[in-house]
């Protein structure tokens, strides 16, 4: 018979628990989970026409403890192994609860750092799916973190800074939407 000491026990009960997942949300007033991505926010090359800007993110009820957040849009439904990261953002301070339209460009907090997407660059890069594809899904999740920072090389390639990132996430919320052409 395996036997707990009383003392651990107790601090299991007096441990304060993580938010639920219901209570952390994120919104978008440019994005309609499960709506078509607008060309505003569709990446304009490799034979896409949008203006390749940042849709506006939201959130609220983060968990207990939240030191930063980060943010990530990621395509599943792309033709190669691991899917395709549009953005990578991380070390957004603990009382940022949003981001403006357009934010990628020139309006992110002080400390954010966005990393290497899937297309090379820093910063986001809208939806553009191969020509005839069914339309792919774009999640954009915003990570509770229980870190300040993350050490994270510059050049990191965006796949294992998600992977950091999900390994201190606290919790997390996500919008899906699609776009196809």
């Amino acid at each position: 018979m395996i036997r707990i000491p009383a003392l651990a026990g107790l601090v299991l009960v007096l441990a304060p628990p993580l938010a639920p997942a219901d209570d952390f949300h994120v919104t978008s007033p440019d994005l309609q989970s499960g709506g078509t991505i607008s060309r505003e926010f569709v990446y304009a090359r490799s034979g896409c026409t949008g203006a390749n800007r940042s849709p506006a993110l939201e959130w609220s009820g983060s968990p207990e403890g939240t030191q930063s957040f980060a943010i990530t849009v990621h395509d599943p439904d792309a033709p190669r192994v691991g899917g395709w990261w549009h953005w990578v953002v991380h070390d957004i301070p603990a009382d940022v609860q949003s981001l403006p339209t357009g934010a990628s460009g020139h309006d992110m907090p002080a400390g954010a750092v966005q990393t290497k997407t899937s297309f090379g660059a820093r910063g986001y890069g809208g939806p553009c799916p191969p020509p005839g594809d069914r339309p792919h899904r774009y999640v954009f999740t915003v990570y509770a973190l229980g870190t300040r920072t993350l050490d994270v090389p510059a050049g990191a390639d965006p796949a294992a800074v998600a992977d950091v990132i999900a390994h201190h996430a606290i919790g997390s919320a996500a919008i899906t939407a699609r776009y196809g052409r």
